[in-house]
């Protein structure tokens, strides 16, 4: 997936053993994967796909800017607040647990996708739409 504030960015879905590069998108709020060598363009990731970056990963606090490091060098992507519509939803999950959205990782962080989430047989990879949850107001039959 890609975040909502990439609607106008070019993009491509992740393949295995893409090389990838963090990175901050001209004219967005936000900041993503691109490809190594072609940093104009997101690369989309589906949630379940693993990743493993060459060096530790650098990640700041969204207020403070104040810079940790993550725990391990291969992470999970996962999506988070999928029942904000506009929030950002892309994240990575390390193996302590701990989540970092995307838009939080220092630009210029190399990884490689070591392996793409399972697809049934005949079904086409295509996003899906996140599920909302419902509003608390809302009805429900």
């Amino acid at each position: 997936m890609c975040d909502y504030s990439l609607e106008h960015v070019a993009s491509r879905p992740a393949a295995v053993a893409d090389r990838l590069v963090s990175t901050a998108f001209a004219n967005t709020i936000t900041r993503g994967f691109a490809a190594a060598g072609d940093v104009n363009t997101a690369v989309c990731l589906r949630p379940g796909t693993e990743i493993a970056f060459d060096n530790d990963v650098v990640f700041e606090h969204p207020v403070t800017h104040k810079q940790t490091v993550a725990n391990g060098r291969v992470a999970r992507f996962r999506q988070i607040d999928i029942h904000l519509p506009r929030a950002h939803h892309d994240a990575l999950e390390f193996v302590d647990g701990t989540v970092v959205p995307l838009t939080r990782l220092l630009p210029g962080q190399r990884a490689t996708v070591l392996q793409l989430p399972a697809m049934p047989v005949g079904v086409l990879a295509q996003a899906e739409e996140p599920v909302r949850a419902p509003r608390s107001y809302e009805i429900i039959s």
